[in-house]
């Protein structure tokens, strides 16, 4: 675990083996033009003593950084009531119910996850920028992930990009799945060109790959739990449909359902490496109602877990 303290806008942690602080700042994977800035600007010391960046570090010395920005008021805040799940001094993740975007249509709305998010870090008394480093689809609910450490944002980029943070899902598909191993869909994705929205299965699209597994089934439908190893618009729906078991409720790749008025898909749970706490954070949200609903008609006996 690396010692840290909090003193916003700054950042001290303890250094726990020797290491320049360059070789630190590309730890975090600081731009090129962050790290002149912290250099250029002096916000940063070393045991309170601003130094070369090429001066190594020892263990015990103290690095102190200016990492918050302060609240760049690009949304409208909203102060409707915000389902956080998990917060600290870096990261803040909330389920994001289902119809609603996590970013606003035009800047003059208020109405998205960020808006809410702007609203309850005013209400909190942070002076923070709204920053998210993935998104769901309007009608997905489930976690979404805030960044509230400029100076971590890179980081948490480079973990999306890396698989680092790896996000499960919950769905519900059109298909009977009759055994319960993991399967693997590895098809290029890209976006339909004669329907706008839409994704489709294309040899020159991007690579894409989901993983799934049967967790319970009746004679029509199966519930699955899904995994991404890429993250391209509309990936699960996408690759769900194109082996014939399309989500439940999905109007664009499927057929409206009387069950549930939306695709049938949560993401569900967030597992990662806190990168100061060195901590494994499994991050898990319970779907919303209409969801359990159609668990039940399923398998009474499906415990979320």
């Amino acid at each position: 675990m690396m010692k840290y303290k909090v003193h916003i806008p700054y950042l001290s942690i303890t250094i726990d083996k020797p290491i320049s602080i360059e070789d630190f700042f590309h730890s975090l994977h600081l731009s090129k033009k962050q790290i002149h800035l912290l250099k250029q600007n002096k916000d940063y010391t070393l045991n309170k003593r601003f130094t070369s960046s090429s001066t190594i570090m020892l263990k015990g010395d103290t690095l102190t950084i200016k990492a918050f920005d302060t609240h760049d008021h690009v949304f409208i805040s909203n102060y409707e009531p915000l389902d956080v799940i998990f917060e600290d001094d870096f990261i803040l993740i909330v389920n994001k119910p289902p119809f609603m975007n996590v970013y606003p249509d035009a800047l003059d709305k208020d109405d998205a996850l960020v808006n809410r998010v702007a609203g309850y870090y005013e209400y909190m008394g942070l002076d923070l920028p709204v920053r998210y480093i993935h998104r769901l689809d309007y009608e997905t609910s489930g976690l979404v992930f805030f960044c509230k450490c400029s100076l971590l944002l890179p980081l948490f980029d480079e973990m999306i990009s890396n698989k680092e943070i790896k996000r499960q899902y919950l769905a519900v598909v059109d298909h009977v799945i009759q055994d319960y191993k993991t399967h693997t869909i590895n098809k290029p994705i890209a976006r339909d060109r004669h329907i706008n929205g839409k994704m489709r299965i294309s040899s020159t699209g991007k690579e894409s790959k989901t993983y799934y597994q049967c967790l319970s089934h009746n004679d029509k439908m199966s519930i699955v739990e899904c995994y991404l190893d890429s993250g391209r618009k509309h990936q699960i729906r996408v690759h769900m449909a194109s082996i014939g078991a399309p989500l439940v409720g999905d109007h664009r790749y499927n057929q409206p359902s009387e069950l549930i008025n939306r695709q049938a898909l949560h993401a569900y749970k967030l597992v990662f490496v806190h990168p100061l706490s060195l901590e494994t954070l499994t991050i898990v949200s319970l779907p919303p109602q209409d969801m359990q609903d159609v668990f039940s008609g399923i398998d009474e006996t499906f415990i979320f877990k």
